[in-house]
């Protein structure tokens, strides 16, 4: 689904990625981790055709991700999603739609799925201004799934949920994954990423350590967190 070849990106003096190749597979249930500063955001922002690499190549479902065509079945959620306050979470759906080019009569259906899939069905029509920060996540969450897409890029999903929102977050990502979209998830919370991810890489000073199973990477009676750890450490600084 997925392939970086060779990608660097610099600013200035600054190297944020260093020379990354990574292929993620359809259907892969995938974590990027690393600590802040780590490049795991330019990377993303790279996917998504925020920036664009210094040098190397990045591919989407066979098409470089510089081609809209190759973000068209991409859903994304950015880390400080917002909405504007004066728009209630439904009418924000419904401009989402319309930017996707869903029809209003097949995007209605498709929206009261989500809002019910996400937990704020009976909420959807308040005001954005009056949401906490788990309720803007959820509906940004929402957006990311309208059109059915089969890559969901997701920067800290649960951030700002309570332990009951996480919980239902992993069950719809579960959901989703059994469907066969294809997720990245890029978190912090790394005591969720080992219930939920099946693969992992572990990005430091612009550089891939480690890219493997879950499986593979948590032996020993040692958590995810305590690998991300201990390699983390014993990187040269």
């Amino acid at each position: 689904m997925i392939t970086f070849s060779s990608v660097t990106k610099r600013y200035g003096q600054i190297l944020a990625v260093d020379g990354v190749s990574l292929i993620i597979s359809k259907g892969e249930f995938f974590a990027l981790l690393g600590p802040n500063g780590a490049g795991k955001t330019t990377l993303v922002k790279m996917l998504m055709d925020f920036c664009r690499p210094t040098s190397g190549t990045i591919t989407i479902d066979g098409r470089p991700s510089t081609d809209a065509r190759a973000r068209a079945g991409v859903g994304f959620l950015a880390e400080n999603h917002t909405i504007p306050g004066h728009l209630s979470g439904l009418e924000y759906l419904k401009r989402q739609a319309e930017l996707l080019d869903i029809p209003s009569a097949r995007a209605g259906g498709q929206i009261g799925a989500l809002l019910a899939e996400i937990g704020m069905a009976g909420k959807e029509k308040q005001k954005a201004r009056t949401y906490s920060k788990g309720m803007v996540q959820r509906i940004g969450l929402a957006a990311a799934m309208l059109g059915s897409p089969k890559l969901l890029v997701l920067d800290e999903p649960v951030s700002g949920l309570d332990p009951i929102g996480i919980r239902e977050v992993r069950l719809t990502l579960e959901n989703l994954r059994q469907r066969g979209v294809t997720i990245i998830l890029n978190s912090h919370l790394l005591s969720e990423v080992e219930k939920t991810c099946t693969t992992a890489a572990i990005i430091n000073k612009g550089k891939i350590i480690i890219k493997d199973s879950i499986a593979h990477i948590v032996k020993d009676g040692e958590t995810l967190e305590d690998v991300f750890v201990r390699l983390v450490k014993a990187e040269p600084s």
